[in-house]
Formats: structure tokens, sequence, C-alpha cells
């Protein structure tokens, strides 16, 4: 398995582990040179917000992948974590709609986790 999708299975699994909602991958190669995939996920509320962040700051860690740049803080509605050739945009219910990257990011294309063997 390539690196980038590997990145991409292990980030999707950490949201997928602490409940995310509606976690899309969004391959984004073929439009941008900032990174390979996005991964886009929601939680309830602000504390599963964080729950989110820290797991796949973890996961990724235990994994060797180090974070690059992260964007929010413990309050935010919306937090990025930048792992270089992946980006992992988690945030709010209400942020997610407000933002709506899927619609921004609708050149790329939304692949199924399953594809990332």
């Amino acid at each position: 398995m390539e690196e980038q999708a590997k990145m991409a299975r292990i980030a999707y699994n950490a949201l997928d582990e602490k409940k995310g909602e509606d976690i899309k991958i969004i391959d984004i190669s073929g439009i941008s040179v900032m990174a390979d995939y996005f991964i886009i996920a929601n939680g309830n509320n602000i504390s599963q917000v964080q729950a989110l962040v820290d797991n796949v700051e973890e996961k990724m860690h235990e994994a060797g992948f180090a974070i690059k740049r992260k964007e929010g803080n413990r309050s935010s509605t919306w937090v990025l974590l930048d792992f270089g050739d992946i980006v992992v945009h988690i945030f709010d219910s209400e942020d997610r709609l407000f933002y709506d990257l899927e619609r921004i990011w609708s050149d790329g294309r939304t692949i199924d986790v399953s594809a990332l063997n």
C-alpha cells in the first residue's frame, strides 16, 4: 500500500473508532499539490471534536507519521491536522455544513476506505 493511502486509512480508522460522523475521503492528488487526500469528518459537539482530533494524532504518531501543522485548539469547532500527504478536517456538525468542503473540492474524487488497500 502506498504511504499516502496508508496514512489516509489510519486517519479514517481513528475517526471511525471515536464515532466520527459522515467520514469522507477525497482524493485531491490530481487537482492540488497541497496534499493527496483530504479526510473530512464531524462530531456532535466540541468534546467529540476534540476526542476525534486526539485519536487521529495518537494513531498517526503511533504509525510514525508526524504532524506538520495543526490549526485550531481545544475549543475550536473546526480543527485541521496537516500530515503533509493527507489533511484531516474535523468539524462540529454546524460548521461542516457551513464550510461545505465537499462542494469546494468537488473536482476531487471521493473514495471508499476499502479502496485504500
